[in-house]
Formats: C-alpha cells, sequence, structure tokens
C-alpha cells in the first residue's frame, strides 16, 4: 500500500476519534504512535493532514456546507464528514496534490470505509468543489494577467 493512501487512511481514522471525543492532539498523536508502527514517512503525511484539518475545521466545515447542497455537517456520518474534510484540506491547502489525486483517494477510502453509496456522495460534494475553486483559481489568474499587463502599460506611458 502507498504511503500517502496509508497515511490518508490512518488519518481518518485519527480525524473520526477526534470527532466522537474531542481531545489534545499533541498527546493524543504521541500516544497513537506509541502504540502503532508506521513508517515516518506514513507517519508524517497522516500527522501533517490532522494537524492541517483540524487547524482548519472551522472553515472547511463552512465551506463543505455551503457546497453540499441540502446537507449540514451534522447529518452526514461521521465517516463520511471526515473523509470530506480531509480531502477538501488538501483541495484548499496542499498545493503540491493534484486535486484529481486527492478527489479520487477519497472516493476509494469511501469504498473502503463507508457505506455503498458513499463515494457517490462524497464525490459529488468533491467535485463541486473542485470546479468552484478552479473557476476562482481561473478568475485569480486572469486578474493577474490583466493588472500585470494593465502595469506594463503604465511603464510604457509614462517612459
Amino acid at each position: 500500500m502507498h504511503t500517502r493512501r496509508r497515511g490518508r487512511e490512518l488519518a481518518l481514522k485519527l480525524l473520526y476519534g477526534f470527532d466522537l471525543l474531542p481531545r489534545d492532539i499533541d498527546a493524543t498523536l504521541q500516544e497513537f504512535w506509541s502504540l502503532t508502527r508506521y513508517s515516518g514517512g506514513i507517519r508524517e503525511f497522516a500527522e501533517q493532514l490532522v494537524r492541517g484539518t483540524l487547524v482548519h475545521k472551522t472553515e472547511i466545515d463552512e465551506f463543505i456546507a455551503k457546497n453540499a447542497i441540502n446537507w449540514t455537517i451534522e447529518r452526514m456520518t461521521v465517516v463520511d464528514r471526515n473523509i470530506l474534510r480531509c480531502a477538501v484540506y488538501e483541495l484548499l491547502y496542499e498545493d503540491v496534490i493534484p486535486p484529481k489525486v486527492t478527489i479520487n483517494e477519497a472516493l476509494d477510502i469511501a469504498k473502503k470505509y463507508s457505506t455503498p453509496k458513499s463515494s457517490a456522495f462524497i464525490n459529488g460534494i468533491l467535485d463541486h468543489i473542485h470546479h468552484i475553486l478552479q473557476k476562482n483559481e481561473d478568475r485569480s489568474s486572469s486578474n493577474d494577467f490583466n493588472n500585470q499587463e494593465r502595469g506594463d502599460r503604465h511603464e510604457i506611458a509614462s517612459d
């Protein structure tokens, strides 16, 4: 099993636990790692996902709720909402991971850990979110280009 897939699965398990019983992150992670034997790469990636997701949980939950039409975070199963949280964290804050990889990984994990219909549910939400982020990125790039172009024209005009 690939390091990142295993890291995502461990992150899901940890996020599930934090969702049901909120507690100190550092102490919990230290205890968890002392009871398990995973390579450094798996541990580092899982911990990065868990910490990042929990630090940005409020924004992530608001973003999911805004884009999950007719669904609230509380109505989602604990597994599904934590798969979504972790994937949305990756989409919003991890620039080095291609969005399609994040979405495919979330779907594979949903097929393994959740209900038969969960992957379609998660796919719909993540696909919608990905399209929104892509549109925003395209607009931002276009605005940056237009601003740069205007700046170039200004410099030429003032020479």
